[in-house]
């Protein structure tokens, strides 16, 4: 079963291979659940309070994917599975502390 193409447009050009097995998402989103997942056992061990700089961190984060994946899309230059990979990464830490500031400010109010 392909779960990945569910969650992935799964581009042979734009994913990895291992031993000539793609995986099962494209470079950036290799590197966004890899991100996500890092940083969420990370905090696991070190907490920290959020507060509105972290709000602005994780939206500053983010900015990097954006960038790769806007300026690819409208052509002025191809990017690589590497830089893809490393944005991806940067924007899934970026995301998950958005939404677990987010939730934690939702689930506060109620």
């Amino acid at each position: 079963m392909n779960l990945g193409k569910y969650i992935c447009h799964q581009n042979p050009e734009r994913s990895f291979f291992i031993k000539g097995h793609q995986f099962p998402v494209c470079a950036r989103c290799t590197g966004f659940y890899s991100g996500l997942v890092v940083y969420l056992v990370y905090s696991l061990f070190y907490s920290h309070p959020y507060s509105l700089n972290m709000l602005i961190l994780s939206m500053i984060l983010m900015i990097p994917v954006a960038v790769d994946g806007v300026t690819q899309y409208f052509g002025p230059r191809e990017s690589t599975n590497t830089l893809r990979f490393v944005t991806g990464f940067i924007g899934g830490i970026g995301l998950i502390i958005f939404l677990k500031i987010v939730f934690t400010f939702i689930l506060n109010l109620i």
